[in-house]
């Protein structure tokens, strides 16, 4: 029976060609800056997003935690909606690896209100008063919506004229920059520093990269090596992320297999599709289960089927498409979605 794994994009398996390319890297020792294929894979990412420079980080969490830790001092105060990934994924890493505050803002969207923002900010000087020591976005946002570019230059406007800088994790804006259909420099240059993921829809089977000011970066360096992130001969790593920065351009299939999914999915009676419409690669659902019926049967009987998803989180479903599902395996899902939902299955 083929598997069909719709928990995450990160499930994806290395492509021949990273294989190849990981078995033949030049490799170094890149905690003394010497590894070619690290340097390499830097400065590509950092041309492709127009940043001045670049560093390999080994996953998402821990870039923007690195990225938290080089931008604030203990005790400031971070601005950013309250169902963002630092927010709700992280383990409450930033209260322990930068040790600052998040001061959240609830919204559905992703999409943080200006006028929230900026009455957020700390604007005066006072003994009782945190410092606002950064504003971060999520673009594309774990909930499945592009932020448009025109919102990231308004809050991108607002940061400087208090001059906070802005971080955007980012592990997902080679899907924002396909949506969107814009170079993917157009959304980072929204942002002082981004992060984006190697090892979700870009296949590559390790790492993500943080980028910034030259400046920005050397002191993450120093920052990575604090964190335990000083990598020996990442290089074989590394020559899988190159490859992975040329799979972006295939993310348009998965965008086609997610809207196909929730089209699907959308016409079974008791399952409720959104964002409306899909945006990115991930579909997520409301589904209203008849007993003896529980979320924990439910996914129990699409394992046994051969569907792999997470348990629903606060009473929501998602399915990710990615490269490693094709469009029959949306058809084959939704027959057993809807074969359990009508009991069809049992």
């Amino acid at each position: 029976m083929r598997i069909i794994d719709l928990r995450s994009d990160t499930v994806t398996k290395p492509t021949a060609e990273m294989r190849h390319a990981m078995a033949n890297a030049d490799v170094g020792d890149d905690v003394y800056g010497d590894d070619p294929t690290i340097i390499q894979l830097e400065t590509a990412a950092a041309q492709l997003l127009n940043k001045e420079a670049a560093l390999f980080v080994p996953s998402g969490t821990f870039g923007n935690q690195l990225a938290l830790l080089t931008h604030c001092k203990r005790g400031d105060e971070v601005i950013l909606d309250d169902g963002c990934h630092i927010v709700q994924h992280e383990c409450g890493a930033a209260a322990v690896i930068p040790g600052v505050h998040l001061r959240t803002i609830e919204t559905e969207t992703g999409q943080m209100p200006l006028v929230a923002v900026e009455k957020r900010v700390r604007k005066a000087e006072d003994i009782h008063y945190p410092h606002t020591g950064l504003i971060c976005i999520e673009n594309a946002h774990s909930n499945g919506r592009v932020l448009p570019i025109s919102y990231m230059e308004e809050i991108f406007g607002l940061a400087q004229q208090y001059k906070i800088p802005v971080h955007m994790d980012g592990a997902r804006m080679f899907n924002a920059a396909e949506y969107l259909r814009v170079e993917p420099h157009v959304i980072a240059d929204c942002v002082d520093t981004v992060m984006f993921c190697l090892s979700k829809g870009l296949c590559a089977p390790v790492g993500s990269l943080l980028l910034g000011t030259e400046e920005f970066i050397q002191l993450a360096r120093k920052n990575r090596k604090l964190m335990g992130g000083g990598m020996r001969q990442a290089g074989i790593l590394a020559a899988a992320g190159l490859e992975a920065l040329e799979m972006r351009h295939r993310l348009k299939k998965d965008h086609k297999h997610a809207r196909l999914l929730g089209k699907w999915l959308g016409q079974i009676e008791g399952v409720i599709v959104y964002p409306k419409p899909i945006q990115a690669n991930i579909v997520f659902c409301n589904i209203i289960l008849a007993p003896p019926l529980t979320p924990e049967s439910f996914v129990q009987r699409l394992a046994t089927a051969g569907i792999l998803v997470n348990p629903p989180e606060d009473g929501v479903m998602r399915f990710v498409t990615h490269n490693d599902v094709r469009e029959s395996d949306m058809r084959r899902a939704v027959d057993v979605v809807r074969a359990v939902l009508t009991r069809d299955f049992w």
